[in-house]
């Protein structure tokens, strides 16, 4: 048997490598919903206020 191939108990070898990439990516994925969801009222209320001042028509109106 080839040494490469075998595995071992100890605590370096509890999670591979695509785990520990798996877990950052849904750590960092919930972590961006959650801000997005925080944010998300504030962003309805700046939409709401660039409809109110014209949006894209009113570019001399409002410097």
């Amino acid at each position: 048997m080839n040494k490469r191939c075998r595995t071992t108990n100890t605590a370096r070898s509890a999670m591979s490598g695509r785990q520990v990439l798996l877990a950052q990516a849904a750590l960092v994925g919930g972590l961006a919903l959650a801000l997005f969801v925080l944010e998300l009222p504030s962003m309805v209320r700046e939409l709401r206020i660039y409809r109110m001042t014209g949006g894209l028509r009113a570019n001399r109106r409002y410097p």
